[in-house]
């Protein structure tokens, strides 16, 4: 189970971590904190050093009813942030988070690996067609609607059934397009109340049945707090309870804020695998 990034092939059968960093002043835990230079740096040397496979990039929030962004201005805090990170760190292996197919397509000229589609190109007529002509390893999520209306649409008839539904006609699509390396991504918290995200990783493993890598991107989410009670910013003990039981259900890749504690996740669950 490998993906080709930029002619390095990533094994994941052993689960890797893929640290999140938004340049958006919106997102609903770090919005704002990573829009200088210094910033940026700080946090992906960090981020490196305690041991993240992959940076994300994400150039616009898609919490639910987050402002839309241009995609000039998206651009611009993408590319800006890609260029400065390979100019410094130029091994790294970036994802970036976006729907346009302008952004992906630039982003990849720029050096970027992955791209990160939380519509899986419904958002973007032109994306799959963007991603065979890249050749990247593209990840796909599940979501109804938009961040600005996805919270209405939450009704299903089976939802584990609809969504596996929904990956099987995608990823069929992204196959006759020529698309190779697919990674899913059940969609925590987006379309999804927080009952049906503890049915969807509650059931997680029936997602093998795609034979596809999966990431799981809980880190912090409402999901997590609500059912704590508390925030964002106390959520961190729930994400790695979450992030470890995710690895036991088959994940392949762990997005997180929290480098170090997925790392030691992926570790101790290594560890027990043996």
């Amino acid at each position: 189970m490998t993906i080709n990034c930029k002619g390095q092939l990533i094994d994941l059968s052993m689960p890797k971590v893929m640290g999140i960093l938004n340049v958006t002043p919106d997102s609903f835990y770090d919005g704002g904190r990573f829009v200088s230079e210094k910033n940026v740096l700080l946090q992906v040397e960090k981020m490196l050093q305690d041991g993240a496979n992959f940076i994300d990039i994400g150039g616009q929030s898609s919490k639910p009813n987050a402002e839309i962004v241009l995609v000039d201005e998206e651009l611009n805090r993408v590319i800006s942030t890609v260029d400065l990170i390979l100019k410094n760190f130029p091994e790294t292996i970036l994802s970036i988070d976006t729907f346009n197919s302008k952004v992906a397509q630039m982003a990849i000229e720029n050096g970027a690996a992955i791209i990160n589609d939380i519509s899986a190109g419904n958002l973007d007529d032109e994306m799959f067609e963007t991603i065979a002509k890249l050749q990247v390893p593209y990840i796909m999520m599940h979501m109804r609607g938009t961040p600005q209306t996805m919270s209405k649409m939450t009704n299903y008839d089976d939802l584990v059934k609809d969504v596996l539904f929904y990956f099987s006609k995608k990823v069929a699509k992204a196959r006759s397009f020529g698309i190779n390396d697919l990674i899913i991504d059940p969609g925590f918290g987006f379309a999804k109340t927080l009952e049906q995200n503890f049915e969807l990783l509650n059931k997680l493993k029936l997602f093998q049945m795609l034979e596809l890598p999966v990431l799981v991107g809980i880190s912090r989410k409402s999901m997590i707090y609500k059912t704590l009670e508390n925030t964002p910013e106390n959520a961190l003990n729930g994400t790695s309870v979450l992030n470890t039981i995710s690895l036991t259900k088959g994940a392949n890749i762990l997005r997180v804020h929290d480098v170090k504690e997925a790392v030691e996740c992926v570790k101790l669950y290594n560890q027990l695998q043996k």
